[in-house]
């Protein structure tokens, strides 16, 4: 499986395409808001001559669900995310507008996400595992065979998601950290919704939150 980064918006959000040799894509949290990010998104796809099958969203804080509609829209494709972000999702039409977003246009998902129950496109099976405390419908995709972790606001390069949004939680999110990604190997790389990717050993030895 291979991971293509973009940084949209003003909150300079990372979104990931996950694609593998068969072609198949999948995009998770689309940040693209403006005509020249989605533009970028698309362009991308098609140089690639990838197939997008998957929309999927880590958690649904507004930087990472700008571009769901977008998605859905031009791909048709089947969007995910863990129900217990179902209301934050649905909260972000209310304050988009005095973020500075106010033609966001909401997105629905079709179906949920649920730890133990994997995502499959192509070839490549990705594990979902629940994650809380920044979100309370937080996951993170798991792929062990290329030990890569996509980790939306969860855990950073020498930093922790912020706890301080509604559903936000100091003890859970420490937890998650601890039960869900610590557990991992040290060689595991993970790639954050904001800034530059780390590893989980990195962050064991040196996160001054973890330690």
């Amino acid at each position: 499986m291979t991971v293509s980064g973009f940084t949209f918006n003003a909150f300079s959000e990372n979104t990931y395409l996950l694609h593998d040799a068969t072609g198949q894509c999948v995009i998770v949290d689309p940040g693209c808001y403006d005509r020249a990010e989605q533009q970028a998104l698309r362009s991308f796809v098609e140089a690639q001559q990838l197939q997008v099958v998957l929309l999927l969203n880590t958690h649904c804080h507004i930087d990472h669900v700008l571009g769901n509609q977008f998605v859905v829209d031009t791909y048709k494709v089947p969007f995910l995310l863990h129900e217990e972000d179902l209301a934050t999702l649905r909260s972000v039409p209310t304050y988009a507008g005095s973020y500075g977003f106010p033609t966001y246009s909401p997105a629905e998902p079709t179906g949920f996400l649920a730890p133990g129950v994997p995502v499959h496109f192509g070839d490549t099976e990705l594990e979902v595992r629940f994650a809380p405390g920044h979100a309370p419908g937080h996951v993170v995709f798991y792929h062990a065979p290329t030990a890569t972790v996509i980790g939306g606001d969860v855990l950073f390069r020498g930093s922790i998601g912020r706890t301080d949004l509604p559903g936000g939680d100091y003890a859970t999110l420490i937890r998650s950290i601890e039960t869900q990604l610590l557990t991992l190997p040290d060689d595991v790389t993970v790639y954050p919704g904001h800034g530059p990717a780390t590893t989980i050993g990195d962050e064991r030895r040196t996160n001054p939150f973890l330690n």
